[in-house]
């Protein structure tokens, strides 16, 4: 399969549906869930109180090289140009081999909180030498061990509070190819009594923790500074270079920046969370909390290698799964997962980060060289026509004049439509 698809954008939706399906060898009713997004009797079994859907563009990111296999990337979002940068940043990427990518491993952490404990040290003392206890009580539970997962190991910690000090105890849980949130939850609330007899405390909070940096997600490429140039501008190829490092920089310095930076990331990680029925949420979560562990910075890295290359690298918690929950009761969800086609959950965190990185870079190189606005008002402009009234078959056209005008406004977009139709 090959995922460089020259002109995919200019095509009609019915044209890339097909394209898609063919390399990816899609079967009839998956094609259909990419088409229909489930009805409102799904939404209502998925959710509480539901009065209807709300539905999202479903896209496909094209030029992705992930360990030297062509993806073809799936992403839900309302704003086009978060796909085109994606696309694009791929592009830049493959012209070097693409992505490369590991993953620390499926692990999350289960938190038990034990508080009005007499002595917090000794009781964090009993809980290590009842270790194995706990693991085996944490094992009885779920369908983990079955799968070759379970909890690994017990650690436990003496946390200063503003209430006191507290006795934390985690659970180290091999999800397997699962998010995991449930049996790792499951596992703290059956321990929980132990806890407390190990303690003498009484156990409060027993659930995950969505910092998952057991669960880290690495993705590296390079990009040679000809691949940077742009007509655009007329900065060079190694002048967009050194400011692509530049600006990371400023993220490393500025956690005002640093903010920002993180969020182009997840632009691209959120899309496809939602696209394949992850919790973008929690991965958020823990995000931003990965990036803030020792004071708030940039998920990524721009450097200049010794070849001259703009090397760019990533690292975050990426708590993903290919079972279970809504990426397999989901129609559309499961269509995804069988457009991306991974074979473990580690493989679809090694994608996520490659997306994540992908389209930082390519959010860099616009905001250094002709500016981030050039570009997204251009994919912008279609949807100030269909604003402006313009009919189907003159949304193209109206977007087009907004574009060589540059001029991309609603008020211009009514005159447009106005004088077209006439």
């Amino acid at each position: 399969m090959d995922s460089r698809i020259p002109g995919f954008y200019d095509e009609d939706r019915e044209t890339r549906t097909a394209t898609v399906a063919e390399r990816c060898g899609l079967a009839d009713d998956a094609v259909e869930a990419l088409e229909t997004g489930g009805d409102v009797e799904l939404a209502d079994r998925l959710s509480e109180n539901v009065v209807g859907r709300i539905g999202y563009p479903l896209s496909v990111a094209t030029n992705f090289v992930v360990d030297g296999a062509d993806v073809l990337v799936p992403m839900a979002i309302e704003e086009s140009s978060v796909v085109a940068a994606a696309s694009h940043g791929a592009k830049l990427a493959r012209e070097a081999g693409g992505f490369e990518t590991d993953v620390s491993g499926p692990y999350m952490l289960g938190q038990i909180q034990a508080v009005d404990v007499a002595d917090p040290h000794a009781a964090r003392g009993r809980v290590l030498d009842a270790r194995e206890d706990v693991r085996a009580l944490a094992n009885d539970q779920g369908v983990l061990v079955s799968h070759g997962g379970g909890c690994d190991d017990v650690t436990a910690r003496v946390v200063d509070t503003p209430t006191g000090e507290q006795v934390v105890v985690h659970l180290v849980v091999d999800v397997c190819d699962a998010m995991g949130a449930n049996a790792v939850n499951t596992m703290t609330e059956a321990v929980a009594p132990l806890v407390e007899d190990l303690t003498g405390g009484e156990v409060s909070l027993r659930v995950l923790s969505n910092l998952a940096d057991r669960r880290l997600a690495r993705a590296r490429c390079r990009v040679a500074p000809a691949d940077l140039d742009h007509d655009e501008t007329d900065r060079s190829g190694e002048q967009v270079r050194d400011h692509i490092v530049d600006a990371w920089a400023f993220a490393a310095g500025d956690p005002y920046r640093a903010a920002t930076h993180n969020k182009g990331v997840m632009n691209g990680v959120d899309a496809v969370a939602l696209a394949t029925g992850n919790d973008w949420r929690a991965i958020e979560a823990g995000a931003h909390a990965y990036a803030a562990r020792d004071g708030y910075g940039p998920l990524s890295t721009f450097e200049v290698d010794a070849d001259g290359y703009l090397s760019c690298s990533i690292e975050l918690p990426m708590q993903v799964g290919t079972v279970g929950g809504t990426t397999s009761s989901h129609p559309t969800a499961s269509a995804a997962m069988e457009v991306l086609d991974v074979e473990s959950a580690d493989d679809l965190a090694g994608v996520f980060a490659a997306v994540g990185l992908a389209e930082n870079l390519a959010s860099l190189r616009a905001l250094v060289s002709e500016g981030i606005q050039t570009g997204h008002m251009k994919l912008h402009a279609k949807n100030v026509a269909a604003q402006a009234g313009a009919p189907d078959d003159l949304v193209d056209e109206v977007a087009a004049r907004l574009v060589a005008e540059e001029d991309v406004r609603a008020g211009r977009a009514r005159d447009l439509v106005e004088e077209l139709t006439e």
